[in-house]
């Protein structure tokens, strides 16, 4: 797969923008503030539908300008698959495949698998789990076309449990709570399967991953675990949805009065362990930046080997911030997809390629 063409129009600095990269490497060139990030930026958002810098919608929108307008064409051996999106200054979004919409949003994820490694990449690592939450669930809704679907389940019903909660605190009707109860049972049950299946599916992966860009030494683990409350029982041979329901039943006095859901998926702990030891809190930098492209390349794997072709790989101005050996890694993966590249200076990237000038509105 790769994208054959990329429109945009009033997107950031861009008030029209055509671009037709190659199917095989590509490096954009150019000074910082000249755009190189958000052609990339606009390409992660036409496959998951939102930035991969985790930006507001609003703040793509060219500045004076009304709506922003994402075109592209992302072809595969069936044909060519095209996604565009307007995202007005103010009213919703409208997402069209192939000019209808979409059943679901969720699903066009799954349409045109993209994997984009950015120079903070390292917060997979140093940050708290919400941020590996995300990426598990980002890589699952782009291998599974139904994943989105159940997140965004999840999400909407811990939501208005959550506003209930708020509104009425310690006065909330207990059994409206209950029907809240349930539904958010449900749908964690829903999340925690395909998290689960996941993570034990990309395990041998990663650990690859790992070895090849950190060499032979510690085994590289993924563990989740589920956020049923100490009283749920979690991590013994237990059913996820009644230890949910033990733990949102015994902390409901604490839940009324903090006005907030305090167990689901959205408090899952997703750790990585080297050996024995916490990445997060006891492997040096050097240890921790392997760990973090060692994620990037499981997920570029796993998505090649599901879908049958390579994704679009992203790397946006990566190669000044890795030494040799993560270098090489990267590189070992370019020959087998679209790459798109960004740098500032043309000798910061080390393999060949289609160059592009990017500057002053334009990528030529």
């Amino acid at each position: 797969m790769h994208l054959s063409w990329l429109d945009l129009r009033d997107m950031r600095s861009y008030g029209a923008l055509r671009f037709e990269p190659s199917p095989g490497v590509n490096v954009l060139v150019g000074p910082n503030g000249a755009g190189k990030t958000t052609v990339l930026e606009a390409i992660g958002y036409l496959s998951g539908l939102s930035s991969f810098r985790r930006t507001p919608d609003v703040a793509l929108i060219r500045s004076g300008a009304e709506v922003a307008v994402l075109r592209g064409g992302f072809v595969k051996e069936a044909g060519e698959t095209r996604i565009e999106v307007e995202i007005p200054a103010t009213g919703r979004r409208r997402v069209l495949v192939n000019g209808k919409r979409p059943t679901r949003l969720a699903d066009v994820a799954a349409i045109a698998p993209v994997v984009a490694f950015l120079p903070d990449d390292l917060d997979l690592v140093k940050e708290s789990s919400g941020i590996r939450r995300r990426y598990l669930d980002d890589l699952a809704a782009q291998l599974s076309p139904g994943y989105g679907a159940v997140v965004a389940e999840y999400d909407q019903t811990l939501r208005q449990r959550n506003a209930l909660l708020r509104r009425d605190g310690p006065a909330t009707d207990v059994m409206s709570l209950e029907v809240w109860d349930e539904r958010l049972v449900v749908a964690a049950v829903a999340v925690w399967r395909e998290r689960a299946t996941l993570v034990d599916r990309l395990g041998p992966t990663l650990d690859s991953a790992h070895s090849a860009v950190a060499g032979p030494g510690e085994r590289l683990v993924m563990t989740l675990t589920p956020a049923f409350g100490d009283e749920g029982g979690a991590g013994g041979e237990v059913d996820p949805g009644t230890a949910l329901r033990t733990a949102l039943m015994r902390r409901r006095r604490r839940e009324l009065e903090q006005r907030t859901t305090t167990v689901g998926p959205h408090r899952d702990e997703v750790t990585l362990l080297l050996g024995h030891r916490d990445v997060r809190s006891q492997a040096s930098q050097g240890e921790q930046r392997s760990v973090a492209v060692a994620m990037r390349v499981a997920a570029y794997r796993r998505l090649r080997d599901r879908h049958g072709h390579p994704p679009v790989l992203l790397l946006d101005d990566v190669f000044s911030e890795l030494d040799l050996v993560r270098t090489a890694a990267v590189v070992d993966m370019l020959p087998d997809g679209q790459v798109l590249v960004t740098a500032t200076r043309d000798d910061e990237v080390p393999v060949g390629g289609r160059r592009w000038s990017v500057g002053g509105g334009r990528v030529a």
